[in-house]
Protein backbone atom coordinates (compact mmCIF):
# COMPACT_ATOMS: atom_id res chain seq x y z
CA UNK A 1 0.00 0.00 0.00
CA UNK A 2 1.23 3.48 -0.87
CA UNK A 3 2.59 5.77 1.83
CA UNK A 4 -0.38 7.91 2.94
CA UNK A 5 -0.37 11.51 4.19
CA UNK A 6 -3.57 13.04 5.62
CA UNK A 7 -4.13 16.82 5.63
CA UNK A 8 -6.19 17.83 8.68
CA UNK A 9 -7.18 21.03 10.47
CA UNK A 10 -10.17 23.18 11.22
CA UNK A 11 -12.35 24.55 8.37
CA UNK A 12 -11.03 27.14 5.91
CA UNK A 13 -7.30 26.94 6.71
CA UNK A 14 -6.41 26.01 3.12
CA UNK A 15 -6.30 22.21 3.23
CA UNK A 16 -7.83 21.70 -0.22
CA UNK A 17 -5.60 24.39 -1.73
CA UNK A 18 -2.58 22.55 -0.30
CA UNK A 19 -3.96 19.26 -1.65
CA UNK A 20 -4.24 20.76 -5.15
CA UNK A 21 -0.75 22.25 -4.88
CA UNK A 22 0.90 18.97 -3.87
CA UNK A 23 -0.99 16.76 -6.32
CA UNK A 24 -0.49 19.25 -9.17
CA UNK A 25 -4.18 19.17 -10.09
CA UNK A 26 -7.15 21.38 -9.24
CA UNK A 27 -9.22 18.34 -8.33
CA UNK A 28 -10.49 19.50 -4.92
CA UNK A 29 -13.12 22.24 -4.83
CA UNK A 30 -11.80 25.45 -3.28
CA UNK A 31 -13.97 28.32 -2.04
CA UNK A 32 -13.92 30.92 0.73
CA UNK A 33 -16.97 29.25 2.30
CA UNK A 34 -15.94 27.16 5.33
CA UNK A 35 -16.72 23.43 5.17
CA UNK A 36 -16.55 22.96 1.39
CA UNK A 37 -14.84 19.57 1.76
CA UNK A 38 -17.01 16.91 3.39
CA UNK A 39 -15.83 13.46 2.31
CA UNK A 40 -12.11 12.76 2.36
CA UNK A 41 -10.55 12.40 -1.05
CA UNK A 42 -7.15 11.12 -2.12
CA UNK A 43 -4.69 11.71 -4.93
CA UNK A 44 -1.17 10.76 -5.93
CA UNK A 45 1.54 13.33 -5.13
CA UNK A 46 5.07 13.34 -6.49
CA UNK A 47 6.93 16.44 -5.30
CA UNK A 48 10.68 16.94 -5.03
CA UNK A 49 11.38 13.26 -5.61
CA UNK A 50 9.01 12.21 -2.81
CA UNK A 51 6.00 10.07 -3.73
CA UNK A 52 2.98 9.50 -1.54
CA UNK A 53 -0.79 9.15 -1.47
CA UNK A 54 -2.31 12.43 -0.24
CA UNK A 55 -5.67 12.60 1.59
CA UNK A 56 -7.70 15.80 1.80
CA UNK A 57 -10.18 15.83 4.70
CA UNK A 58 -13.12 17.82 5.98
CA UNK A 59 -12.44 20.61 8.46
CA UNK A 60 -12.46 19.44 12.06
CA UNK A 61 -15.25 21.02 14.07
CA UNK A 62 -17.08 20.44 17.34
CA UNK A 63 -20.57 19.03 16.84
CA UNK A 64 -22.90 16.28 18.00
CA UNK A 65 -21.99 12.85 16.53
CA UNK A 66 -25.28 12.56 14.59
CA UNK A 67 -25.07 16.08 13.13
CA UNK A 68 -23.63 16.55 9.64
CA UNK A 69 -20.49 18.21 11.05
CA UNK A 70 -20.09 15.36 13.55
CA UNK A 71 -20.30 12.77 10.78
CA UNK A 72 -17.77 14.79 8.77
CA UNK A 73 -15.42 14.71 11.76
CA UNK A 74 -15.71 10.91 11.94
CA UNK A 75 -14.77 10.71 8.24
CA UNK A 76 -11.69 12.79 8.97
CA UNK A 77 -10.74 10.56 11.91
CA UNK A 78 -11.10 7.54 9.63
CA UNK A 79 -8.68 9.13 7.15
CA UNK A 80 -6.22 9.87 9.99
CA UNK A 81 -6.28 6.20 11.01
CA UNK A 82 -5.37 5.18 7.45
CA UNK A 83 -2.51 7.67 7.18
CA UNK A 84 1.18 7.16 7.90
CA UNK A 85 1.81 10.89 8.50
CA UNK A 86 -0.54 13.72 9.49
CA UNK A 87 -0.18 17.23 8.07
CA UNK A 88 -1.79 19.50 10.65
CA UNK A 89 -2.62 22.84 9.01
CA UNK A 90 -3.32 26.16 10.74
CA UNK A 91 -4.05 29.60 9.30
CA UNK A 92 -1.10 31.83 10.20
CA UNK A 93 -3.04 34.99 9.35
CA UNK A 94 -5.73 34.14 11.90
CA UNK A 95 -3.37 32.68 14.49
CA UNK A 96 -3.93 29.72 16.79
CA UNK A 97 -7.58 29.31 17.83
CA UNK A 98 -9.15 27.19 20.60
CA UNK A 99 -10.26 24.73 17.89
CA UNK A 100 -6.66 24.42 16.68
CA UNK A 101 -5.54 23.67 20.24
CA UNK A 102 -8.32 21.12 20.77
CA UNK A 103 -7.61 19.16 17.61
CA UNK A 104 -3.84 19.45 18.01
CA UNK A 105 -4.28 17.32 21.15
CA UNK A 106 -6.12 14.78 19.01
CA UNK A 107 -3.29 14.78 16.45
CA UNK A 108 -0.68 14.29 19.19
CA UNK A 109 -2.64 11.30 20.46
CA UNK A 110 -2.80 9.63 17.06
CA UNK A 111 0.56 7.92 17.65
CA UNK A 112 1.79 8.95 14.19
CA UNK A 113 4.30 11.51 12.94
CA UNK A 114 2.72 14.97 12.70
CA UNK A 115 4.04 17.76 10.47
CA UNK A 116 2.75 21.20 11.50
CA UNK A 117 2.04 23.55 8.59
CA UNK A 118 1.38 27.27 9.12
CA UNK A 119 -0.44 28.14 5.90
CA UNK A 120 -1.12 31.56 4.35
CA UNK A 121 2.32 32.80 5.41
CA UNK A 122 2.76 35.21 2.54
CA UNK A 123 3.57 38.66 3.91
CA UNK A 124 4.48 40.07 7.31
CA UNK A 125 0.91 39.84 8.66
CA UNK A 126 1.36 36.09 9.16
CA UNK A 127 4.45 36.32 11.41
CA UNK A 128 2.58 36.53 14.75
CA UNK A 129 0.44 33.52 13.83
CA UNK A 130 3.52 31.58 12.78
CA UNK A 131 5.08 32.21 16.18
CA UNK A 132 1.85 31.20 17.95
CA UNK A 133 1.91 27.83 16.16
CA UNK A 134 4.89 26.76 18.32
CA UNK A 135 2.47 26.63 21.28
CA UNK A 136 0.60 23.64 19.79
CA UNK A 137 3.38 21.26 20.83
CA UNK A 138 3.70 19.72 17.37
CA UNK A 139 7.25 20.82 16.70
CA UNK A 140 8.51 23.66 14.54
CA UNK A 141 5.84 24.92 12.15
CA UNK A 142 6.62 25.03 8.45
CA UNK A 143 5.85 28.45 6.99
CA UNK A 144 3.90 27.79 3.83
CA UNK A 145 1.63 29.45 1.30
CA UNK A 146 -0.31 26.81 -0.62
CA UNK A 147 -1.87 29.49 -2.80
CA UNK A 148 1.49 30.89 -3.94
CA UNK A 149 3.63 27.74 -3.68
CA UNK A 150 5.93 29.11 -0.97
CA UNK A 151 7.53 26.78 1.56
CA UNK A 152 6.68 23.61 -0.37
CA UNK A 153 10.34 22.50 -0.47
CA UNK A 154 10.54 22.66 3.35
CA UNK A 155 7.30 20.71 3.60
CA UNK A 156 8.62 17.99 1.28
CA UNK A 157 11.81 17.72 3.34
CA UNK A 158 9.72 17.25 6.49
CA UNK A 159 7.71 14.49 4.81
CA UNK A 160 10.90 12.78 3.70
CA UNK A 161 12.18 12.87 7.27
CA UNK A 162 8.89 11.27 8.37
CA UNK A 163 9.39 8.30 6.05
CA UNK A 164 7.75 9.23 2.75
CA UNK A 165 9.41 7.12 0.01
CA UNK A 166 11.22 8.28 -3.08
CA UNK A 167 9.11 8.08 -6.22
CA UNK A 168 11.17 5.27 -7.71
CA UNK A 169 10.48 3.17 -4.63
CA UNK A 170 6.75 3.70 -5.03
CA UNK A 171 6.82 3.04 -8.75
CA UNK A 172 8.64 -0.26 -8.30
CA UNK A 173 5.62 -1.73 -6.52
CA UNK A 174 3.04 -0.54 -9.03
CA UNK A 175 1.33 -2.88 -11.49
CA UNK A 176 1.18 -1.07 -14.80
CA UNK A 177 -1.13 -3.79 -16.21
CA UNK A 178 -3.82 -3.11 -13.60
CA UNK A 179 -5.67 -0.44 -15.59
CA UNK A 180 -8.99 0.35 -13.88
CA UNK A 181 -12.40 0.97 -15.38
CA UNK A 182 -13.78 4.38 -14.42
CA UNK A 183 -17.47 4.37 -13.51
CA UNK A 184 -19.21 7.65 -12.68
CA UNK A 185 -22.37 7.56 -10.56
CA UNK A 186 -24.73 10.45 -11.28
CA UNK A 187 -28.27 11.53 -10.48
CA UNK A 188 -30.40 14.09 -8.71
CA UNK A 189 -29.64 15.06 -5.08
CA UNK A 190 -30.54 12.55 -2.36
CA UNK A 191 -31.29 9.54 -4.59
CA UNK A 192 -28.74 7.37 -2.75
CA UNK A 193 -25.56 7.60 -4.85
CA UNK A 194 -23.16 7.67 -1.89
CA UNK A 195 -25.11 4.92 -0.09
CA UNK A 196 -24.82 2.76 -3.22
CA UNK A 197 -21.04 3.22 -3.31
CA UNK A 198 -20.77 2.30 0.37
CA UNK A 199 -22.84 -0.84 -0.22
CA UNK A 200 -20.71 -1.91 -3.18
CA UNK A 201 -17.38 -1.56 -1.37
CA UNK A 202 -18.70 -2.89 1.94
CA UNK A 203 -17.74 0.02 4.21
CA UNK A 204 -18.98 3.47 5.22
CA UNK A 205 -16.42 5.25 3.06
CA UNK A 206 -18.66 8.13 1.96
CA UNK A 207 -20.68 10.54 4.06
CA UNK A 208 -24.42 9.85 3.90
CA UNK A 209 -27.52 11.17 5.62
CA UNK A 210 -30.99 12.64 5.13
CA UNK A 211 -29.66 16.05 4.09
CA UNK A 212 -29.80 16.73 0.34
CA UNK A 213 -26.59 17.77 -1.39
CA UNK A 214 -24.10 16.28 1.09
CA UNK A 215 -21.64 15.31 -1.68
CA UNK A 216 -19.84 18.25 -3.27
CA UNK A 217 -16.52 17.03 -4.66
CA UNK A 218 -16.45 14.14 -7.11
CA UNK A 219 -14.87 11.41 -4.96
CA UNK A 220 -13.00 8.43 -6.44
CA UNK A 221 -13.26 5.12 -4.57
CA UNK A 222 -11.46 1.95 -5.69
CA UNK A 223 -13.62 -1.18 -5.92
CA UNK A 224 -12.23 -4.65 -6.66
CA UNK A 225 -14.79 -6.99 -8.22
CA UNK A 226 -14.15 -10.37 -9.87
CA UNK A 227 -10.46 -9.62 -10.21
CA UNK A 228 -11.01 -6.25 -11.89
CA UNK A 229 -10.19 -2.83 -10.51
CA UNK A 230 -13.01 -0.31 -10.85
CA UNK A 231 -12.80 3.36 -9.84
CA UNK A 232 -16.22 4.44 -8.64
CA UNK A 233 -16.73 8.21 -8.82
CA UNK A 234 -19.44 9.55 -6.52
CA UNK A 235 -20.66 12.91 -7.78
CA UNK A 236 -22.72 15.81 -6.49
CA UNK A 237 -26.45 15.62 -7.13
CA UNK A 238 -27.48 17.58 -10.20
CA UNK A 239 -30.57 19.73 -10.61
CA UNK A 240 -31.96 21.56 -13.61
CA UNK A 241 -29.64 24.35 -14.67
CA UNK A 242 -32.24 27.00 -13.86
CA UNK A 243 -32.35 25.80 -10.23
CA UNK A 244 -28.59 25.82 -9.69
CA UNK A 245 -28.08 28.85 -7.49
CA UNK A 246 -24.89 29.59 -5.61
CA UNK A 247 -21.32 29.47 -6.86
CA UNK A 248 -20.44 26.40 -4.82
CA UNK A 249 -23.25 24.34 -6.34
CA UNK A 250 -22.19 25.41 -9.84
CA UNK A 251 -18.62 24.26 -9.09
CA UNK A 252 -19.88 20.93 -7.77
CA UNK A 253 -22.04 20.33 -10.85
CA UNK A 254 -19.14 21.22 -13.16
CA UNK A 255 -16.96 18.73 -11.25
CA UNK A 256 -19.62 16.03 -11.75
CA UNK A 257 -19.78 16.75 -15.48
CA UNK A 258 -15.98 16.41 -15.78
CA UNK A 259 -16.23 13.01 -14.10
CA UNK A 260 -18.79 11.94 -16.70
CA UNK A 261 -16.46 13.08 -19.50
CA UNK A 262 -13.57 10.97 -18.16
CA UNK A 263 -15.61 7.85 -17.30
CA UNK A 264 -15.87 4.73 -19.43
CA UNK A 265 -19.25 3.89 -17.88
CA UNK A 266 -21.90 6.16 -16.35
CA UNK A 267 -24.46 4.83 -13.88
CA UNK A 268 -27.62 6.92 -13.54
CA UNK A 269 -29.37 6.52 -10.17
CA UNK A 270 -33.04 7.43 -9.71
CA UNK A 271 -35.39 7.32 -6.72
CA UNK A 272 -37.83 4.46 -7.40
CA UNK A 273 -40.37 6.12 -5.12
CA UNK A 274 -40.45 9.25 -7.27
CA UNK A 275 -39.76 7.73 -10.65
CA UNK A 276 -38.51 9.62 -13.70
CA UNK A 277 -38.94 13.35 -14.05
Amino acid sequence: MAFAVAIVGRPNVGKSTLFNRLTGRRSALVDDTPGVTRDWRQGAADVGGIAFNLIDTAGLDEAAPDALEGRMREQTLSAMRRADVILFVVDARVGVTPLDEHFAKMARGADKPVVLVANKCEGAAAVPGLMEAFSLGLGEPIACSAEHGEGIADLVNALAASGAPRNEELASGADSDDVPIHLAIVGRPNVGKSTLVNRLIGEERLLTGPEAGITRDAIDVVWHVEGRKVVLTDTAGQRRQARVGDKLERLAVADAKRSVDYAEVVLLVIDAGEGLE
